[in-house]
Order: C-alpha cells, then structure tokens, then sequence
C-alpha cells in the first residue's frame, strides 16, 4: 500500500480518537460553566441591597450677585499732630483708646501765652475803659470824632490781639477732631514738638467703607442703595452688611473697571482701615434652578449623570424595592454645595448624594441620610 495513504488513514483515526475522547468532556465542562453562571446570577440576586444617601431634587429661587474683592477705608481718618511748636506737658489718652470729639489728647506748655493773654486782656480792658469815655466826651461836645474813632480801633486792636493769643492756646491743646478709636503714641512728656509732629492717627471704624471695582459690563446692573455683604478672614464666620453708597462716574482706561464704594455697618470694630475684603453684591433678580448637591454628579468625558432611586416590583416574591437608574443630565451654574440641573431630571425625584462612582444601574439599594453631610448655599467649613 502506498505510504501516503496509509498516513492519512492514521491521521484520520488518530483525529476521530480525539474527536470521542474530547467530546464528551467539553460536554461536560459547558454544563458545568451553566450551572456556575446560573449560580453567580441567584448569588447576585440574592446579595443585600447597597445602602446610599439620597436627597431629592428640589426648586429653588437663587439669589443672583456680584463677587468681587475689595479694601476697606476708614470713613474719617487723620493722622493728629502739632499745629504749632511746644514741649509736652500733658499726655491725656491711652493708646488705642476710643474718644470722642472735643477730648483733650495732648497739652503743650502754655506758660508764656497764658501771661501773654493776661497783660493782652489788661490792655483790652483799658482800650474800652478809653472808649467809654470818649463816647461820653463826644456826646458833651468836647472831643472831636476823630479821638473817637482812634480810641474805637485801639479797643478793637487789644480785642483782636486777646483772641490771637487764645488761638495760640488753643493750637497748644490738642483734641480729638471727630469719634474715633485712636492708634499709637507717638509722643513722650517733655517731648518738643515742632510744626506738624504726629501725634497718634484718629479713625472712625463704624461705619467703615469698602471700596472695590466692578467690570463696565455690570454698571448697569448696579445703583446706589444696592444691599452688599463683606466677608473677611479677620473675622471669620461673621458677615457684614451694608449698601452702595457711591458710584465713580469714569471707569478706569487700563482695566476698564468702575470703581464702588459702600458703607458697612462695623459695631464691633471687627473690620479695619487697610484689609481686604470679600464684596457679594445682591441683584434684585433671582434664577429659578432645580438644586441637587455637587456630590451627586458623576462627571464624564462622554456626559454627565446622576443615580435617580426608582421603586420597581419584584415579579417573583411581589416586593417593592428601591433600584438606580443612571440618568445623563445637563447642567448650569453652581452655588455653594448645590448645582442647577437644566435637563434631565424632574423635581421630587431622589437622586444618590454620595460615592456615585461605585454605583451602576439596576442595582437595589436603600437610603440611609444618618451621617450625610448637610449642603449649604453659602458653606463655611472649618479650618483644618
């Protein structure tokens, strides 16, 4: 027989040898990997529902405003110094000290001006004693009007020169121009002022002013009277009100912003000349958004979705149960902790507040909101 043809005789039983053999053992093996699927799937279905935080989507009116970042400015501030030389003979304030206007601050040595006043007010004393007379002279005819007019201008001359040293006086003791809350000393008794020498500065902090800049596009959203909030990390937690009180009339040619500036309410001093402030300006226009926290967004190149909480029946044992369906979204602006849907969801609808990455649709779940975390409009978290 020929060889080749015996070689294919072989190949062929050798082939059909396998074919008996084998087949009945991926028989086998595909019943067995039936019963492992049909097992996973009973396994599956009897795992216990995943435990979420839900919260539902709900209608809101958001208040629209302006940020912006400011500097706040004393609305009375001077720096108090010497009007005219002298040495110190009396300091009268504490510093840092609030006072009021009219308080005596500082004295300074009077000494040669008070004798200077006395034998000023002797010589006034005689210029009208001499006028007096000259009156009574002129009435009997026995002076001229001339005398007259002399001896009416030296008592207006000695007049005028008491007042000049009670000025001088006055510039010497030094008060507190305006209400304030003064700063540091800045002298010592015995100390020599010269003309100009600073005393210690004088702000007024309540009211206190925050001036800030706003882009040109937003002027006309603006007026006068418009309510502001002031936040500051100086007082942390605490918000300040107040409201619009001037408007510049150009804008600026670098940055084509407009400059603004309101007056916040400071009772307890809390805000101070030369701090930066945070500025929110209040719009009279409200947004209607549909809130849902940011937490529930699972953010995806190919769109964004949310897990909505459905109730669905079970065929089998007649049990409602709570299952996820992913629900892609449209949003718009955010705020705080919130964001607004467009489209997509409806109100009421419960949505998942947390950990959304590990989720997936169909899955059962129950809702548990003991240590959700509350979503503010305007948080303030802690320091850490």
């Amino acid at each position: 027989m020929n060889p080749l043809v015996q070689f294919v005789r072989f190949v062929g039983f050798l082939l059909l040898a396998i074919v008996l053999i084998a087949g009945p053992l991926a028989l086998v093996k595909i019943a067995e990997f039936k019963k492992m699927m049909e097992f996973g799937q009973a396994a599956a279905a009897a795992m216990p529902p995943t435990t979420v935080t839900a919260t539902e989507a709900r209608q809101e009116s958001w208040n629209n405003s302006l940020s912006a970042t400011g500097s706040l400015l004393a609305v009375q501030g001077v720096t108090v110094g010497a009007e005219v030389p002298g040495k110190v003979v009396k300091i009268n304030f504490e510093a840092g000290a609030a006072v009021k206007a009219g308080d005596l601050l500082v004295q300074l040595d009077t000494t040669t001006e008070q004798a200077q006043l006395r034998a000023a007010e002797a010589s006034a004393a005689l210029a009208k004693a001499n006028l007096e007379r000259a009156r009574e002279l002129r009435e009997n005819n026995t002076n001229s009007l001339a005398e007259l007019d002399a001896a009416d201008a030296r008592a207006k001359e000695a007049d005028a020169q008491v007042e000049a040293i009670k000025a001088v006086i006055a510039k010497k003791t030094i008060r507190a121009p305006f209400d304030g809350r003064l700063g540091l000393r800045l002298v010592n008794l015995g100390q020599i002022l010269r003309e100009g020498d600073p005393i210690s500065t004088l702000q007024t902090l309540d009211p206190i002013y925050v001036n800030f800049s706003l882009p040109q596009q937003r002027v006309s959203q603006i007026a006068p009277g418009a309510v502001v909030h002031v936040t500051s990390d100086a007082a942390p937690g605490e918000s300040f009100e107040g409201k619009i009180t001037a408007i510049s009339p150009e804008v600026d040619m670098a940055t084509r912003n407009i400059r603004v500036q309101a007056t916040i309410a400071n009772r307890n001093e809390m805000l101070r000349p030369g701090m930066f402030a945070n500025v929110e300006v209040m719009l009279p226009t409200k947004t209607e958004a549909l809130a849902i926290p940011v937490t529930a967004v699972l953010y995806a190149p190919y769109g964004d979705s949310v897990f909505v909480i459905d109730e669905k029946k079970d065929e089998e044992s007649g049990k409602v149960q709570q299952v996820l369906r992913q629900q892609f979204v449209r949003l718009g602006g955010a705020r705080g902790d919130f964001v607004n849907v467009i489209d997509g969801l409806k109100p009421g609808e419960q949505v998942v507040t947390a950990g959304v990455f590990k989720l997936r649709g169909g899955i059962p779940v129950v809702v548990d909101n003991t240590l959700a975390p509350p979503a503010e409009l305007a948080p303030k978290p802690k320091d850490a």
